[in-house]
């Protein structure tokens, strides 16, 4: 995929509309930092209450004229709304105000389109602009009304240029999806054989700019990109560690959410999302320091539950705690003993070994450590534990059994019984296999969600 030469946004003028819904309120300084990401050079904001959007321009024509006087003032050469703009809102504004105009989603698409990296990166924000596109069709495109016709021309007689326009978009979307789907698979493979050798899968998810790379840089030793900026990192990056107790496992560092996330760009990460849904434990990182600090946690929360990702156990990490005063237990448990929160410094790496610590319990509490005795007919049941590097000792019976000492994932415990028709359960040594009380199905699951209260 060739590389794509981004248009600068220069000097850029952004608008804020204060409106009563709730869903509607942004904040101003969170506009200020995505625009920043985007490489703009901020000039003014403008802010202004309205009770419902005018449905012409968003804004009105009072305010219209107040941001045309502050583009000529400044010498704008974009302007940036705090809102989703239909695409007639747009095109007018456009056509009043003579400067580019972005809403936050299209600010949102330009800042992941600049950031992707990977092949599977990239073919999942073009998707979600082309998505975005589908319905615009703008800017300055005035042939669009203009008639093709005759023999030996694309589209028949009489199909206009829009028409035209947005069968290629179509065409390419679908040739998109296709090239994810293969994507796709080959992340399923890796996925299971991941499962297949009981190695577990730590996902960091949270807000944009919590901090999460920078402590997934600290805990694995890696160097991905990490800055003070929104959406620093976008494509999602798996290191293996060696954890006590539970040996190998994978951290998986993936796209950082932010509030009202665009929907058609949530689901074209759906094959990146899959590594959360899929995670053995979440890791949900906060940004403690931030004075939003509760809206942001909910914000993350909603995407969880649109992925179907909620009931994944999770450990709450409030990073950057060396700009709050008064912090000092690290390890914060429940009423059972279960650490819930660690409270965490990447810059300074308070409580990090806390941590990983932290994170050792709670996927050792979904492991189990028992005593199998198999004879010699039964070896594929011991070929399969050895396959899932259960095994951590081995020695013979009087009779010629083999008697296996298991550490083992009670999910792949439960699977390996399934596939042996119950003859881990037969060979168990002891009366209650910790597996069958712990069994939990997985479902697969569908990403054709509604997003409309992200």
């Amino acid at each position: 995929m060739s590389e794509i030469e981004f248009e600068p946004l220069g000097n850029t003028l952004l608008v804020h509309v204060e409106l009563p819904q709730a869903e509607s309120k942004e904040d101003l300084e969170e506009l200020y930092r995505l625009a920043e990401s985007a490489g703009a050079l901020v000039k003014d904001a403008i802010v202004c209450k309205r009770e419902a959007p005018d449905a012409r321009t968003f804004i009105g024509k009072g305010k219209v004229s107040e941001v045309l006087d502050a583009i000529n003032l400044h010498e704008v050469e974009c302007v940036i709304f705090n809102s989703a703009l239909s695409p007639a809102q747009e095109r007018n504004l456009e056509k009043e105000l003579k400067v580019r105009v972005l809403d936050r989603i299209a600010l949102i698409l330009d800042i992941f389109a600049r950031r992707a990296r990977t092949y599977e990166g990239k073919l999942q924000v073009e998707l979600a602009s082309l998505k975005y596109a589908q319905a615009r069709l703008v800017r300055g495109w005035t042939h669009l009304e203009r008639q093709k016709g005759g023999f030996g021309l694309r589209g028949g007689p009489g199909e206009t240029q829009i028409e035209l326009d947005r069968r290629a978009l179509k065409e390419r979307i679908a040739a998109i999806k296709e090239d994810l789907e293969i994507v796709a698979k080959r992340r399923m493979q890796n996925r299971s054989q991941r499962k297949k050798n009981s190695v577990p899968v730590v996902s960091f998810v949270g807000y944009t700019n919590a901090g999460k790379s920078t402590l997934f840089n600290t805990l694995t030793k890696s160097d991905v990109y990490a800055a003070d900026q929104l959406f620093a990192t976008l494509d999602p990056t798996l290191r293996t560690m060696s954890l006590n107790t539970v040996g190998k496992c994978v951290f998986a560092d993936t796209v950082g959410f932010i509030r009202h996330l665009p929907h058609d760009l949530v689901a074209a990460f759906r094959a990146t999302l899959e590594e959360t849904t899929n995670a053995d434990l979440l890791l949900h990182i906060v940004d403690c320091s931030d004075k939003r600090l509760d809206d942001n946690i909910e914000a993350v929360n909603s995407v969880l539950e649109q992925i179907n990702a909620q009931d994944i156990p999770t450990i709450m990490v409030f990073n950057k705690s060396d700009l709050v005063e008064g912090v000092k237990t690290t390890i914060v448990r429940d009423e059972n003993n279960v650490a819930i929160r660690v409270n965490v410094s990447a810059k300074t790496q308070y409580g990090l070994s806390d941590l990983l610590t932290a994170i050792s319990e709670r996927l050792a509490s979904n492991t189990s450590k028992f005593d199998v005795e198999i004879s010699a007919k039964d070896g594929k049941l011991r070929a399969l534990l050895y396959e899932a590097k259960a095994v951590l000792s081995e020695n013979y019976t009087d009779n010629g059994n083999m008697l296996l000492s298991i550490l083992i994932l009670n999910q792949e415990a439960s699977r390996i019984d399934k596939i042996t028709n119950g003859l881990l359960t037969k060979c168990f040594i002891g009366d209650n296999p910790p597996w069958v009380e712990t069994e939990v199905v997985k479902e697969s699951y569908d990403f054709n969600f509604d997003f409309d209260d992200i």
